[in-house]
């Protein structure tokens, strides 16, 4: 996994072994305590690779209303804090192909300030919402053993790359547990 926000002076990356999908939701959470109003997080993983698992951790470390699922039929999903925190936007981006022009009925630039969103499919379609960002990539464990051991369905590797000021002095290695 390259980090494509090499070139920003103030991206900040870790990486993350995940061998279950409660440990993904755990990611989750951990990652939910270092999240604020105003925060993109954009998930990016082939299907299946646990986008809407770790969202559902984010929303479980948010304090927030109901059940998250993937939003893939609805575009988008709120969900109201329970508490003082900020509510969480859900979006899933995989059938809005135009980028911010697609987004823009969503009002996403309307919600930002005060909610943490979450875009699964995000990448190259809504960048421009912010130039602070958090990119999180799941890729499934790959090589020989990986295709071949069940046992190891379930490893992923996650790279959460903080872009922009607002990341520059935030310790991402706490989320490694």
């Amino acid at each position: 996994m390259d980090n494509p926000h090499a070139d920003d002076p103030y991206a900040t990356a870790q990486r993350i072994t995940v061998t279950s999908p409660e440990q993904m939701r755990d990611l989750g959470r951990r990652l939910a305590k270092l999240l604020r109003p105003g925060d993109l997080v954009l998930l990016t993983g082939e299907l299946g690779a646990g986008k809407t698992t770790l969202t559902r951790g984010l929303g479980e470390g948010l304090g927030v209303r109901g059940a998250v699922t993937s939003p893939t039929f609805v575009i988008a999903r709120v969900h109201p804090p329970l508490g003082d925190g900020p509510p969480l936007v859900h979006v899933d981006a995989y059938r809005l192909g135009g980028g911010l022009d697609d987004m823009e009925d969503l009002d996403l630039d309307v919600s930002l300030p005060d909610s943490v969103i979450a875009v699964e499919w995000g990448e190259g379609k809504v960048e421009g919402l912010s130039e602070d960002r958090l990119h999180v990539v799941i890729e499934r464990a790959v090589g020989d053993d990986a295709a071949t051991a069940p046992e190891d369905e379930d490893v992923r590797g996650v790279v959460v790359t903080g872009v922009g000021p607002r990341w520059a002095g935030e310790d991402l290695a706490s989320l490694a547990g």
